[in-house]
């Protein structure tokens, strides 16, 4: 659907775009079916969040067996009803998706991959809670804001590496497959985004304790500005001594920040201090 009938459909249908739910929409084909392609959709169950317009919706649906879309805003809905008109292997459901539970949407789901144009205040939570808590996500092919997207993909080391990065990690592969320009949304944010695939492979690290782990990795970036052997200390209760105890038996420099640790370094580091706590 071109850009301009996009707005007039919006413009007839008397909507008004909502700061609080950071409703920006796409309308280039040539980055939807981008997305699309990317995404690994053909064939498969897609389930995305933040329908908007319902643009990306309606090219999902060209190529996927079935798109099931959740949106927030239910006065899309007369607009969703036109942009989706004809479109007979998707549905939208009227709902707020992280206030609704994730084992109840997958008891009767095939196994399915998200594809979305989030906003931007969604991002983390919405990933954390599908890396988390799915039993049947596939992969996530996610647009987001471009600073996020370099902190999925990051290296151990880097500025961009940080506690999303290495939570990720645990249970999922990330690349950014595309950056995206602020003007090829309507209405245009305020910064450049990025199309990143997250694809999971649980069990991807070898970790005694996930729980555990997500407690090192927390530990290790509560506080940047501290040495790792500070934050383990006062996260776990232990002695100086227990911790650099605990990285020799890892080969962990004992002045080392979290940061500079690698997912596959946190996983033998939180099976080491599981061991003493």
């Amino acid at each position: 659907m071109e850009d301009k009938n996009v707005k007039s459909v919006l413009s007839e249908c008397g909507f008004s775009f909502k700061k609080q739910f950071g409703q920006n929409f796409i309308t280039d084909d040539a980055l939807l079916d981008n997305i699309v392609e990317s995404s690994g959709a053909e064939g498969s169950f897609v389930v995305e969040i933040g329908c908007g317009a319902g643009t990306l919706t309606r090219a999902l649906a060209r190529r996927a067996q079935f798109v099931r879309g959740y949106e927030i805003d239910k006065s899309l809905r007369p607009v969703l009803s036109r942009t989706l008109a004809g479109v007979e292997n998707a549905e939208v459901i009227f709902a707020d998706f992280l206030k609704l539970r994730l084992d109840e949407i997958e008891k009767d789901l095939p196994p399915y991959r998200v594809v979305a144009n989030l906003p931007y205040y969604i991002t983390t939570p919405l990933i954390m809670m599908i890396a988390e808590h799915s039993k049947k996500c596939l992969s996530m092919t996610v647009m987001v804001q471009e600073e996020v997207a370099d902190r999925l993909c990051a290296s151990a080391g880097t500025p961009e590496y940080g506690a999303i990065t290495a939570s990720v990690a645990l249970c999922a592969t990330c690349r950014k497959v595309m950056r995206v320009g602020r003007e090829k949304f309507f209405p245009s944010p305020n910064v450049d985004s990025a199309v990143v695939r997250i694809d999971f492979e649980r069990g991807r690290l070898s970790v005694a304790d996930e729980n555990m782990y997500k407690r090192t990795v927390r530990a290790a970036f509560s506080s940047r500005r501290k040495t790792l052997e500070n934050n383990l200390c006062k996260e776990f209760s232990l002695s100086r001594e227990q911790v650099r105890d605990v990285f020799s038996a890892c080969q962990i420099d004992a002045m080392t920040r979290g940061e500079k640790l690698s997912p596959e370094q946190f996983a033998v580091l939180s099976a080491a201090i599981a061991k003493i706590i």
